[in-house]
């Protein structure tokens, strides 16, 4: 077993690194108790940028709620949006 020292300084920023990576696991595996997803959760889940999700409202793609300047999004309208836009793998030829 090889042992490595490191400073104090370094130590502990390494610990609040991990602590934070810890704490975003925790909320990308959080279930939404209510059933509703803010914009966040919705780009995590679609693997889009927060514009491109705005786009899709623009477009009327994707129903959401919106209170003062935050919107919120159904769970199940989101995975309905994911299935709609499914494509298929295409068939070998032979």
């Amino acid at each position: 077993m090889e042992i490595r020292m490191i400073e104090g300084k370094t130590f502990e920023k390494l610990k609040m690194c991990v602590a934070d990576l810890l704490a975003q696991i925790d909320t990308l595996h959080a279930e939404p108790e209510n059933g509703w997803l803010d914009n966040q959760a919705v780009c995590r889940i679609l693997g889009i940028s927060k514009r491109s999700l705005q786009t899709f409202r623009d477009k009327g793609l994707i129903p959401y709620s919106q209170i003062g300047h935050k919107c919120f999004y159904k769970q199940e309208d989101v995975m309905e949006f994911l299935e709609k836009n499914r494509v298929e793998r295409l068939k070998k030829q032979e």
